[in-house]
């Protein structure tokens, strides 16, 4: 080791793999990172640095210039990679050996690892605003510089502009179909003699899946284990949805390195630590994943529909799949992947309680006091802890990209048959009042819930039946005067709900000023009555598929393949109830929460000596032995 070398690292032994498919795919990550990533990234790229791993440190001249310890517990939330920064800023030099391995276990559920993901990006959401990177940014030479910023803050950077552009990609086809432009385009004859180049551009999207980002992994696994292996065990892995579980990460690290940009902020999120594979209720999922994953996937979603009802470029070809394919499956992935990963969650009885758990965690109204996966309300209220300390800059940006929303309504009023193809703007106005009539009545709804409740509950029925009255003599009139269609109810509701959306967000970054006017309750109900909706739309897929047994039998094999490759039976735990008697020749028993893995005593031994290694290591995550 040189005189100027205050860093060695070796690499590491992911043990925790054979848990389950989850922690399968984070070892074979790890794996590839810490083995081939880091040895490239120490030489000769020269821009490795200390990332939590079993790294060697010159003792006496870190501590002689500052230690390791940081001043600020958000923006050194990643307070392992600002050492390494030190020590290059500093000309110090950090190496990588391979001739030293030490054993490490990663985390095994999706719950942990979405919430270690989400440390780290909002730690290189800092990191990107922090003075360190600035000042190693200017002192690199270009090629140096470009090296660091790829392999740091410019990998999230990179997600973050990913999901942009489909974001980007979709409002531009939305504005296109909208103001009529896709269709005059499309009559023009000088597009259709391009049929043969347009399909040529499409079919490129099918190697836009994100393939090249395994080649790594597939790479470090050929050189280590054979080509041979390398090869089956992608396949494997596709098999296994790895594909889902990746695009879900991705959803992860744009959403919080980009609210991390916007707003600052970043916290430590304990992920535990600890040998956890259990089944997670729907409420503790949507409470987890609602604003990062399910809002823009439902957003996504919406736009798709819309295209796809009023576009027109490639309807006539299989084109518009390999257009869409892509994006249908990062909105599948965004919003069931932690339903798909998540044991026994298509287990009716299971599914069953997680309603009945989340209706009554929705509808608790105490706010004040009570912990987030007991009421809705704290659990909101945290959801806006973000703006509580940004400054006027976020707001207005937050209050801009609310806008979008708005554009549905916009575009859609005039495509309904009620409009009889009128492009005036007494169309929009009357939209408008239509929106406007729709939110006083919910605010009547409210005002009467709270101000009869128990005591005149009478009163409060009288009231809601003739709203009903007045909501169906309305609609009557609309069909049978004015030519509203069925297909325009449809469409309303698509153009109106995305317009609610956006007061909701843009009351989200005015709440001091709601409050002082005293409509913020009102804001607080339109939320609540939004997460119904979105509940039912991501729950109904679930509980139609648990109300077929071999789906939950197919999930415990996708979650929990490599035990079943071992030749063990699985068997799903039932909650609260163990065998009644068991003799003392009985079946040996492993229990890994939510699985039983149940074996004869003869292939005990054969047992043991096949799983040693990783017994004696998941010991250590407190997984329970019992021999009954």
């Amino acid at each position: 080791m040189g005189l100027s070398t205050y860093y060695s690292g070796s690499q590491e032994h992911i043990f925790t793999g054979s848990v389950s498919s989850l922690a399968w795919f984070m070892s074979n990550q790890e794996t590839s990172f810490v083995t081939i990533g880091q040895r490239i990234l120490a030489s000769p790229l020269r821009v490795r640095f200390h990332y939590g791993h079993p790294d060697i440190f010159d003792r006496i001249f870190h501590i002689t210039r500052g230690g390791l310890s940081k001043a600020s517990k958000n923006i050194n939330l990643s307070e392992d990679i600002f050492s390494g920064f030190n020590s290059t800023l500093r000309g110090g030099n950090i190496i990588h050996r391979e001739y030293m391995q030490v054993g490490k276990g990663r985390d095994v559920g999706l719950n942990q690892i979405s919430l270690f993901e989400a440390k780290v990006a909002n730690g290189n959401g800092e990191q990107t605003l922090s003075r360190d990177v600035y000042r190693l940014g200017r002192r690199f030479d270009f090629y140096r510089m470009l090296s660091f910023y790829f392999t740091t803050v410019g990998f999230y950077f990179s997600s973050m502009v990913t999901v942009l552009t489909v974001y980007i990609f979709l409002y531009g086809r939305l504005y296109l179909v909208m103001s009529g432009l896709e269709k005059a385009i499309l009559d023009d004859p000088s597009i259709q003699q391009n049929k043969s180049l347009e399909s040529a551009l499409a079919s490129q999207s099918v190697f836009q899946l994100g393939l090249l980002l395994v080649l790594p992994m597939v790479m470090e696994t050929g050189l280590e284990k054979g080509f041979r292996t390398a090869l089956g065990d992608f396949i494997i892995m596709q098999l296994q949805l790895a594909s889902v579980f990746f695009t879900f990460q991705l959803g992860t690290k744009a959403h919080y390195y980009g609210r991390t940009i916007l707003h600052g902020g970043s916290k430590y999120r304990a992920t535990g630590r600890g040998f956890v594979v259990f089944h997670a209720k729907f409420a503790d999922n949507y409470r987890r994943y609602s604003r990062s994953h399910f809002v823009k996937g439902l957003e996504l979603m919406i736009l798709l529909i819309v295209y796809q009802v009023y576009g027109h470029s490639y309807r006539s070809s299989n084109v518009y799949l390999f257009v869409t394919f892509s994006i249908w499956f990062l909105v599948v992935s965004w919003l069931f992947a932690p339903f798909v990963f998540n044991p026994s969650g298509f287990e009716w009885q299971k599914t069953v309680d997680d309603w009945t758990d989340w209706k009554k965690w929705l509808g608790n109204r105490g706010g004040i006091g009570l912990p987030q996966d007991r009421s809705w309300e704290s659990w909101w209220d945290g959801e806006q802890e973000h703006l509580k300390n940004t400054d006027i800059r976020g707001r207005v940006l937050e209050i801009i990209l609310a806008l979008r929303f708005l554009i549905y309504q916009y575009g859609i009023v005039y495509h309904l048959d009620i409009a009889h193809r009128s492009k005036s703007l007494l169309v929009y106005a009357l939209s408008w009042l239509v929106m406007a009539t729709v939110l006083f009545v919910l605010k009547l709804v409210s005002m009467g819930r709270r101000r009869f409740r128990t005591d005149f509950q009478l009163m409060f029925r009288i009231l809601k039946g003739l709203l009903f009255l007045g909501f169906v003599s309305v609609m009557t009139v609309l069909f049978v005067v004015c030519g509203l269609t069925i297909s325009d109810v449809f469409a309303g509701i698509l153009g109106f709900m995305p317009t609610g959306w956006a007061f909701l967000l843009i009351g989200q970054a005015c709440k001091p000023l709601l409050r002082k006017v005293r409509i913020w309750d009102s804001v607080k109900e339109l939320a609540r009555a939004y997460d119904y909706v979105m509940g039912i739309v991501i729950f109904v897929p679930i509980a139609v598929l648990s109300w077929f047994p071999f789906m939950s039998e197919f999930q415990t094999r996708l979650l929990f393949n490599q035990a079943f490759s071992r030749g063990l039976q699985i068997s799903r735990i039932l909650a609260g109830k163990k065998d009644a008697s068991v003799s003392s020749n009985g079946p040996f028993r492993l229990i890994m929460f939510p699985v039983i893995i149940t074996f004869s005593e003869s292939d005990f031994t054969t047992f043991f000596r096949k799983m040693s290694k990783d017994i004696i290591h998941l010991a250590s995550f407190e997984t329970k032995l019992s021999l009954y």
